[in-house]
């Protein structure tokens, strides 16, 4: 004999206290992990929907967020499931600190962050909310400052995040290592360059005696996988290979080129015109059907097809 004990379906999901969020919107994340009304009632997916609504509070820097499930038992072996949220007050940034920085004022490199401790119009702008996504992009902005002024060895050696024990006070310490500042003593082209050496060379925006510039590497290989691209050769890659002097505080950059094989077209679609017939697009083309890819071409072809005025984007 085997004697069961069918679980409770769920008549209802309510939600209390939440000013942060709109209660539809929670219902129809409950709904899609299965805690809606009419569902069977397990108890651990109540467990994890408390976690997530926590989750989803410490987002918005909400720290002392607490989150009440009742079950309350109806006719029927039904349950009603009612979450009272307890938003508490907002965390906010009161320190934000660089250690390591020696040859930038705090001031200086803070003053590009998004976030920062408040003023006047933190209540707009919410830059005093502390957000991981947002410290992150922070620390790849200090990152980009320092690598375009020479600091080619620069690294961030950590972050702590530290919350004070009231849970609405965030403190933020960044500890970076600058290294030395370089400059650029040469640069070389090694690879193959399809024999045109010279109109590759006329491209390079880097120069000698200047301090290395990240932003002057990247956009130089960008010229040149470009350039290629007119060539048929779609999936060219340059490498720069930085050669490190740390005695003379010089770096000599070669930029390797490898084009790989050269690529052409097989067959050209078009989306998206549910109106314009396909003719009216494909006649703008420049690069065509069963030739070689020419990146110039292809470009052309789409600033054509955007001049139409028929289309939104392209």
């Amino acid at each position: 004999v085997v004697i069961v004990e069918e679980r409770p379906s769920i008549a209802e999901v309510d939600f209390s206290g939440t000013k942060e969020f709109d209660k539809d919107v929670l219902k129809k994340a409950l709904r899609d992990i299965g805690l809606t009304d009419g569902r069977p009632f397990d108890k651990a997916l109540v467990d994890r929907a408390e976690q997530e609504l926590k989750r989803q509070y410490i987002n918005r820097s909400m720290y002392a967020t607490e989150v009440i499930t009742t079950v309350t038992p109806i006719e029927r072996n039904r349950v009603n499931l009612s979450f009272a949220v307890i938003e508490g007050d907002t965390a906010k940034i009161s320190d934000i600190r660089i250690v390591g920085n020696k040859a930038f004022a705090d001031s200086t490199l803070l003053g590009m962050f998004d976030q920062d401790t408040g003023g006047w119009l933190s209540w707009y702008t919410k830059s005093n909310r502390y957000s991981r996504t947002k410290l992150n992009a922070d620390i790849e902005t200090l990152r980009s400052y320092y690598l375009t002024r020479g600091y080619l060895e620069f690294k961030v050696d950590s972050t702590q995040v530290a919350i004070a024990p009231n849970k609405t006070d965030i403190g933020i310490t960044v500890n970076i290592t600058e290294g030395e500042r370089f400059v650029v003593s040469g640069i070389t082209l090694a690879g193959n360059y399809l024999g045109k050496d010279d109109e590759f060379k006329s491209m390079v925006t880097i120069r000698p005696g200047q301090a290395y510039n990240a932003d002057e590497v990247a956009k130089t290989s960008k010229a040149f996988t470009d350039y290629f691209g007119n060539f048929g050769y779609a999936f060219a890659r340059i490498d720069a290979k930085p050669e490190i002097d740390r005695v003379n505080n010089r770096v000599a950059l070669t930029l390797q080129a490898v084009p790989s094989r050269r690529a052409y077209v097989r067959k050209i679609n078009v989306a998206g015109n549910t109106r314009t017939r396909d003719v009216v697009v494909r006649r703008e083309f420049r690069q065509l059907e069963s030739s070689w890819y020419d990146g110039d071409k292809i470009r052309k072809s789409r600033d054509r097809v955007d001049r139409l005025g028929y289309f939104g984007d392209v």
